[in-house]
């Protein structure tokens, strides 16, 4: 389940540099490297509760694509994610105040988060946009590559926050019944092979311990903070045993001292050590592709 921490934080002051297209039927925000740069292959950013539109979202994916990775960040809640108008509401919510406000202000922007809230939770849960995260990365591996990537071997990964990294662990997890063959201008072989080639979660939500990590078969990095209310210290210890001891996926886990859930794409632009731990995320994400896809 989410937790309050899920719809908390702050806005970015960056600008995206990226372009809005439509990808696989899907309306896809994308980030490049820079002119001249080959991509090392395509990084697929799903989102936060707050969808494709946030502006963290998409500085981030910027960010990621000067890391040298064509970036696409698929809208899969069709345009029914959560408004950031409810971070400040969380935020208030959830600090420290005075008796007198508790009692005459909270109950007020309680019932007003919960306006914002409901119809996401009703909407947008992942057994009910799972489907069409998978129908795209199958579109994905099974369609001619992009211009920038042709006559290369496509390598895909999966980077995952809160919500999303959900859905980077299912797919990591790499079933045999999601494999695919690749197109023909990318066919090494004639055997289906999984989905994605990496992946990369910050914060997740809905992750059921030990149940999903023992399922994850692709390579994996994650990203969690010492304070995470979602993921708490002995779930985090009995993930990282669990992956520290599987023979057949490697993995990367950074447990960010002092940091909150939602760190990684929600930090408010003003504090130095959120901004940080953030930082430690997005570079920790970059290396592993890196390294993933050479």
């Amino acid at each position: 389940m989410s937790c309050p921490d899920c719809f908390r934080g702050g806005i970015s002051k960056s600008h995206p540099t990226g372009k809005e297209v439509t990808i696989h039927g899907v309306r896809t925000y994308v980030a490049e490297p820079e002119a001249g740069v080959t991509p090392k292959g395509i990084v697929v950013f799903i989102t936060d509760a707050f969808g494709s539109d946030f502006v963290n979202n998409r500085v981030l994916c910027d960010h990621y694509a000067e890391g040298g990775f064509l970036v696409y960040c698929p809208d899969f809640m069709n345009g029914r994610a959560l408004s950031p108008a409810v971070l400040p509401i969380f935020d208030t919510l959830l600090a420290e105040t005075s008796w007198l406000y508790r009692i005459c202000v909270k109950p007020f922007l309680f019932f007003q988060a919960l306006y914002y809230v409901a119809p996401w939770i009703l909407t947008c849960s992942p057994p009910k946009t799972e489907a069409g995260v998978f129908e795209y990365f199958r579109a994905l591996r099974t369609s001619p590559p992009p211009p920038s990537l042709a006559g290369k071997d496509l390598k895909i990964g999966a980077a995952g926050f809160c919500w999303g990294g959900k859905h980077t662990i299912e797919l990591a997890k790499d079933d045999p019944k999601h494999r695919v063959t690749r197109h023909s201008s990318q066919t090494l072989s004639s055997v289906p092979e999984p989905l994605i080639d990496a992946a990369f979660v910050a914060h997740p939500t809905y992750i059921k311990v030990p149940n999903d990590i023992e399922s994850i078969r692709i390579p994996i990095s994650w990203s969690v903070g010492e304070e995470d209310l979602q993921m708490k210290g002995p779930d985090v210890a009995k993930m990282k045993a669990i992956l520290e001891n599987k023979k057949d996926a490697e993995h990367d886990v950074q447990i960010i001292p002092g940091a909150k859930h939602g760190f990684a794409t929600r930090h408010h632009p003003d504090d130095v050590e959120e901004a940080a731990a953030a930082e430690k995320a997005e570079q920790q994400a970059v290396s592993w592709f890196s390294r993933c896809f050479s």
